[in-house]
Order: structure tokens, then C-alpha cells, then sequence
């Protein structure tokens, strides 16, 4: 398969393997100092990291090498991918960057950029990048020795974060008397995260907040919310939030243990934006991957699903073209963009609490608007990545499982962005005939690819 430098989410990899080399940071630092640092004056960036043991050897390569290009860095330690998008706004940045591989192991790691809006980079930004980085010969322009960069720690950044995110809430609400179970996956958000909802009033229950470097997202988190639910059953919680290692993505649990995914929190967010007037043109933006029963919930309710590729940073993209507030992913990536420019699993999961406290309606009942199709996602290790449509084989049972379904269900093939596998995804009416055709069509992706 082609070695490629950026994914679908930056730069990602296994550590101490392509691409995630030292010095490969490194010469990506030089790279996004020479395309930031734009215009005269002083230029800056904040770079933040969450809690896997290997962050200290890029946070060190990229600050050597944004220095040496010339740019002020802003450490800010261990926080959560949308505070790095939050606070790169909020001081006034060239550029933010994040070193965190998200939902996978510890032995993973990557490294993702914003500029200065707080967005990630466009495919022709990281492009530019990646060009100087991959060319041995590229002649980098440094800087005269008085116009090197300064590195310095920031250590107020957790508190600006939280203020930045407590605004989300009106100040006549507070969550007192509410009891919330929070897993922070051992990752980014294990301070922050209880830390602002116990001073919006909740009663907080931890799961997940001794980091050791090796355990992020090791039994615990949005991948584990099973455990979560537990918690919420045992200490009859109002509500369970489960954390990614980054925590731009939430999945959430309800009083009775009851696990729900991103559909099911858009649809809460969207009927109460809806009823606010908040919502502009009642439009929800989502992935391919959503169930087909928000686009049925949407439009039953007067709004508007529009779709998108998979990947948080397409729907942020799809609602900055259509003026959309409200977008996500199924898999727990929530954008509120009236309040931040990327996935942000705690602004989600207050959210979520404020339309509990408002509505004075129990989580269940709230989720119980949204009536889940059937829906089967298995993966599929590959050696290769071709067009689906190139193979005979594929084509033909897609085309046959499509015609089972008779129109009342969906089936998606695609390639993981970040991993050599391919996804599955079949949905319909039936759920013994979608468990069916999805594991039919995963043993023909085996064979064949």
C-alpha cells in the first residue's frame, strides 16, 4: 500500500514506525513553522498532548523544530483535542497542534494541526506539508539566529478551557442535585473534565483519571462504555459520559445503563435546538455512516440531514458551507459549532445535562425519540486497499444484499483512514437478515482483499 503522511484525522501510526519517527516530527515541525509563519512579527503556536508515555518525544522534536523555523511555542501538557482548538483562538495563534492518537492504544500516537480559527487543515494545507517533509533536498529558510523561536509552558490553560466551555451554559442553570458518572479514558480530559462539572454543580463519580502513560483507553472510555453503565446502575447515576483518549468524542449512558451512540445524542440536540429556534434552517449535518433512522427522526420533525465522507473534519467542513450550528458522527464526535470548532465530547455531554435539567425528562425518555434501525459494522483486516468497484466479487454481492434489503436498509463498504482494514456496515429493518448479509459480505472482503 502507498505510504502516505497524512490520514483522515493528521499524522498517525504505531510509535517508532513510519511516520511516527522523531525526526519525522521533527522536519513536520520545520514544515507547518515555514506554512504558518506568515507576515512579520512574532508568530505562535500551542501545541497539547494527552497522556501516552511517547508524547514527550514528539511535544520535544516539534517544539525543536517550530523553533528552528522560527515560531513562539505554547506547551499546555496533557488536554483535550478541542481545548487545543479552543485555546489556539483564544490566544491568538498562528496554529494549534495536538499529539494524541485518539481512541487507539497507548503504542500509538499522532499528531494533528489547526490554524488559527481553531479548524483543521484543508487537504491542500496539509498537502503543502507534507511536500516539505517528504523532499531529502527541500532547502529549509531559516530564520537569522535573533528570529529563532522560544518555547515557554502555559499554566493557566486548563482554566481558560473550562470558563471557554462553562459559557455553553446559561448562568440561571447549574446541575446541582445531578449525579454523573465520567470516564476520561486515562486520557487527555482526566482533570478538566470533573473538574467543570463539579463546578457547575454536579455530583461527580470518576472513572478513568490515573494515567500512567500505558493505559489510555485500556478497558475504560467511549471503546469500553460498558463500563461506564455499570457505574451508572451501581450508584443510580442521572447520567454516565465515556470519554475518548483525546475527548473529541463522547458515547453516553442514561439512568438506566442504557449505551447510546452520536445518533442518538444529535437527535436529543437537535429537537431541543429545534425548539429553541436555534437551529438555523433546521439542518443536522452527519457521516455516511449514521443510522437511517436520523434521517427518518429529521424529517419527521421538519429538519434536514445532510451527509457527508466519513471523518469529523468533513462535517465541520459540510457546516461552515451551510451555515449549520449542529453536526457529528455516529461514533461519539459532536460539533456544537455556536461554541467550538471541533468534536468536543465534555461540551457535548453538558449539553446533554442542561436539556435533561430544562426538560425535567429523564435521559431515557429523551433518547427514546429516536427508534435505531438495525445496524451490523465488522471489520475486516486487508492487504491492500482498492476501489471496491474493481472487484468483481464485491460488486456482485453488494449488488445482491442491496436487492434482499429492498430498499428498506443501506450497505456501506470503506477503508479505514487510519488502519488496513476495511469497515462493513449494513442496516435495515430485519436484524437477523442484516447480521447475515454483513457477515457474508465481510468473508467475500477477506477472500478478495
Amino acid at each position: 500500500m502507498e505510504r502516505r503522511l497524512f490520514g483522515t484525522d493528521g499524522v498517525r501510526g504505531r510509535v517508532g514506525e513510519y511516520p511516527m519517527f522523531p525526526d519525522m516530527a521533527l522536519r513536520l515541525g520545520m514544515a507547518a513553522g515555514v506554512q504558518f509563519r506568515k507576515g512579520a512579527g512574532r508568530h505562535r503556536v500551542v501545541i497539547g498532548k494527552d497522556t501516552r508515555i511517547s508524547g514527550y518525544i514528539y511535544e520535544s522534536a516539534l517544539t525543536a523544530g517550530l523553533c528552528a523555523a522560527g515560531m513562539d511555542v505554547f506547551q499546555v501538557g496533557p488536554l483535550p483535542t478541542p481545548a487545543i482548538a479552543f485555546l489556539t483562538r483564544n490566544m491568538r495563534a498562528d496554529c494549534g497542534i495536538v499529539i494524541s492518537a485518539s481512541h487507539n492504544p497507548y503504542h500509538d500516537n499522532g499528531i494533528k494541526f489547526f490554524d488559527s480559527e481553531g479548524f483543521k487543515l484543508p487537504d491542500s494545507v496539509e498537502d503543502a506539508i507534507s511536500a516539505m517533509v517528504l523532499d531529502s533536498e527541500y532547502a529549509w529558510p531559516y530564520p537569522a539566529p535573533d528570529k529563532v523561536g522560544r518555547a515557554s509552558k502555559i499554566q493557566d490553560a486548563p482554566g481558560r478551557y473550562i470558563v471557554g466551555i462553562k459559557s455553553s451554559i446559561p448562568r440561571h442553570i447549574n446541575f446541582a442535585g445531578m449525579r454523573v458518572v465520567i470516564d476520561c479514558a486515562n486520557g487527555a480530559n482526566y482533570k478538566v473534565a470533573p473538574m467543570a462539572l463539579e463546578e457547575l454543580g454536579a455530583e461527580v463519580i470518576k472513572i478513568g483519571t490515573a494515567p500512567d502513560g500505558l493505559n489510555i483507553n485500556r478497558d475504560c472510555g467511549s471503546l469500553h462504555p460498558e463500563v461506564a453503565a455499570a457505574k451508572v446502575r451501581e450508584t443510580r447515576a442521572d447520567m454516565g459520559l465515556a470519554l475518548d483518549g483525546d475527548a473529541d468524542r463522547l458515547i453516553v449512558v442514561d439512568e438506566t445503563g442504557r449505551i447510546l451512540d452520536g445518533d442518538q445524542i444529535m437527535a436529543i440536540c437537535a429537537y431541543d435546538a429545534m425548539q429553541r429556534g436555534a437551529l438555523p434552517g433546521n439542518k443536522l449535518v452527519a457521516t455516511v455512516m449514521s443510522n437511517m433512522a436520523l434521517e427518518v427522526f429529521m424529517r419527521d420533525v421538519g429538519g434536514t440531514l445532510i451527509r457527508t465522507a466519513v471523518g469529523d473534519r468533513y462535517v465541520v467542513e459540510a457546516m461552515r458551507e451551510h451555515g449549520a450550528l449542529l453536526g457529528g458522527e455516529q461514533s461519539g464526535h459532536l460539533i456544537f459549532m455556536e461554541h467550538n470548532t471541533t468534536g468536543d465530547g465534555l461540551l457535548a455531554g453538558l449539553q446533554l445535562l442542561r436539556i435533561v435539567q430544562e426538560t425535567g425528562k429523564p435521559l431515557s425518555q429523551l433518547a427514546d425519540k429516536l427508534q435505531i434501525y438495525p445496524q451490523v459494522l465488522i471489520n475486516v483486516p486487508v492487504r491492500q486497499k482498492i476501489p471496491f468497484t474493481e472487484c468483481p466479487a464485491i460488486a456482485n454481492d453488494v449488488a445482491l444484499a442491496e436487492k434482499t434489503l429492498g430498499g428498506k436498509g443501506r450497505v456501506l463498504l470503506r477503508y479505514s483512514g487510519t488502519e488496513p482494514l476495511a469497515r462493513v456496515m449494513v442496516e435495515g429493518e430485519n436484524s437477523d437478515m442484516v447480521q447475515s448479509l454483513a457477515e457474508g459480505l465481510a468473508e467475500t472482503l477477506r477472500q478478495a482483499l
